[in-house]
């Protein structure tokens, strides 16, 4: 099939459109319906909506009563991030200073009129340190909107992607369409690097210097209109609220000059600029701190200039609105190591809780966890190599114990190494009591199948018997084997029913292993009775 005839077609994005307009169509009619039933006297129950806006309420006062000092800010950071604690320092003490600037212009609104040189943040650092984990929880600490976006989907006006104000709009969704709580929310900027403006050929830099532009408007202060000119059910929807509201138009822009911008990025390359310029310092006639050898990318960031924004392909303009600079470092073994055992949240502590689902309980030892700790490092991806690691050990395992009579799995360095060898063993060692667990579901099959057909299927043993080996043949669960094997079994025992009134049915092995042939011979035999019942 070719491009073209995958593409969809202009008929096949009206039709989503009608279906979009379809369901606002209904819903307003319903908010309608709604509003009508309020004039009948009778007490309405508090809605949905009315929840959503008393949370909102909640949260606006929890801004506006904003008293939480940096210090206590890193203290809740220590318990989800390891480590960073040069970053955790400044992120608290910049979020601090910005919610208090908050707090005093929503008592006294004539500040609003004062200038104030907002602090937004660029992180700096690998990935899988953190960086996106410690702005969720700052941003879930304060209980303000937060949301997440990667700069690479943006483009400039006018060109294929997303505008830059779509995030703006988004942070709205977040906050539930309450502008006034959205004002006060976390725009965070992932992959910002990826945005430097390369030298191109001809032709305008799309990606880069465009996107850039159109994003210091956002991070100084701007108005942002809430539906894009694209948006066309935003339109409609805008439309109807009039109607709906008596003509009274709802507030269409939002301004952002009280939301916190933070962007993010791994830099790869800017370490590399930060070198060459100590390294040139250092031999001419200026000065400079030399870093030992072997330093790191980090070690190198933390000395970044602004010059060495603007070679790494940044507008002046655009690193200037960015004056709180923070390098996250990366992680060895032994911090992974932490991450696991004291980070609340330990992707450990979301696999035991998948292993409870199934009553298993989960132990680690201390060997093991430094054993997984040293195979993420080498992944080089961060606290994400942690789940990577545990995902490939703990695959087969998490496959195959649920249908298993075992309850409990020791994670060991041993297992760590070979996970395939030590499921095989386990499975091994509970092979008798795996058979008890396997004749339990046949007769569990059969007990569904009485409840829902109120017809009876008594398996004796030794069908049962050769049900459990073809299960652990094939490995196949015994439920699918059943309900494969006996699928005609609901029409024809009925007929069967109808004709004789029987209602209870043997499965010997001569059933198990020809289910069809055994059904249509005592489907033919109960004709044969109910001829005869008929004839006397």
């Amino acid at each position: 099939m070719t491009d073209k005839e995958n593409k969809p077609s202009d008929d096949d994005h009206m039709d989503d459109l009608q279906k979009q307009f379809m369901d606002l169509l209904n819903k307003t009619q319903a908010a309608f319906v709604q509003d009508a039933s309020g004039f009948t006297g009778a007490p309405r129950a508090e809605s949905p909506e009315d929840e959503e806006e008393a949370a909102h309420r909640e949260t606006l006062a929890k801004i506006q009563d904003f008293n939480l000092k940096p210090r206590e800010v890193r203290d809740y950071l220590d318990r989800f991030v390891v480590k960073q604690d040069e970053a955790k320092k400044v992120l608290a003490v910049t979020v601090c200073d910005h919610y208090n600037h908050v707090r005093r212009c929503m008592e006294q609104p004539d500040r609003m009129e004062k200038e104030y040189a907002k602090p937004n943040i660029i992180l700096l650092g690998p990935t899988g340190v953190g960086k996106t984990y410690l702005m969720r929880c700052i941003a879930r600490l304060i209980g303000v909107p937060f949301v997440k976006a990667d700069a690479t989907k943006f483009s400039e006006t006018g060109y294929v992607g997303n505008d830059v104000e779509d995030i703006v709009r988004d942070l709205v969704k977040a906050a539930g369409g309450n502008t006034q709580l959205a004002q006060y929310g976390i725009v965070y900027i992932d992959e910002i690097d990826k945005i430097a403006a390369q030298t191109t050929s001809g032709g305008r830099d799309v990606s880069g210097r465009g996107v850039q532009i159109n994003l210091l408007k956002l991070m100084e202060e701007t108005e942002v209109n809430l539906h894009s000119q694209t948006d066309l059910i935003g339109q409609m929807q805008a439309v109807m609220e009039m109607q709906r509201t008596g003509g009274r138009p709802a507030k269409r822009t939002i301004n952002t000059r009280h939301m916190l911008f933070i962007v993010s990025g791994a830099f790869d390359k800017l370490s590399e600029i930060v070198r060459t310029r100590i390294e040139r310092t250092r031999i001419g006639f200026g000065h400079t701190e030399a870093l030992a050898s072997g330093a790191e990318d980090s070690d190198y960031l933390i000395k970044v200039e602004t010059t060495d924004f603007i070679q790494f392909g940044y507008e002046p303009e655009f690193i200037g609105r960015l004056p709180i600079r923070v390098v996250c470092e990366g992680l060895k073994a032994d911090d992974l190591e932490q991450v696991l055992v004291m980070s609340e949240g330990s992707i450990l502590l979301q696999l035991r809780d998948e292993f409870g689902g199934y009553g298993i309980k989960l132990n680690t030892t201390s060997e093991a966890i430094k054993e997984i700790a040293r195979r993420a490092e080498r992944e080089k991806t961060g606290a994400r190599g942690l789940m990577t690691v545990l995902e490939r050990v703990l695959r087969e395992f998490k496959y195959e114990l649920p249908s298993t009579s075992i309850k409990h799995l020791e994670l060991t360095e041993d297992v760590v190494n070979d996970p395939k060898g030590k499921l095989a063993a386990l499975l091994e060692e509970n092979r008798d009591v795996q058979q008890d667990v396997l004749k339990a579901e046949v007769h569990q099959f059969a007990e569904r199948f009485r409840s829902l057909h109120g017809l009876q299927l008594i398996f004796d043993e030794k069908a049962v018997d050769l049900l459990v080996a073809e299960s652990v043949e094939t490995g196949k669960t015994i439920r699918a084997m059943c309900e494969e094997r006996f699928r005609d079994f609901e029409y024809g025992l009925k007929l069967i029913n109808r004709n004789t009134g029987r209602d209870s049915f043997t499965i010997s092995p001569k059933v198990v292993k020809a289910p069809d042939k055994e059904l249509s011979r005592w489907i033919v035999e109960s004709h044969r009775a109910g001829d005869e019942k008929t004839t006397e």
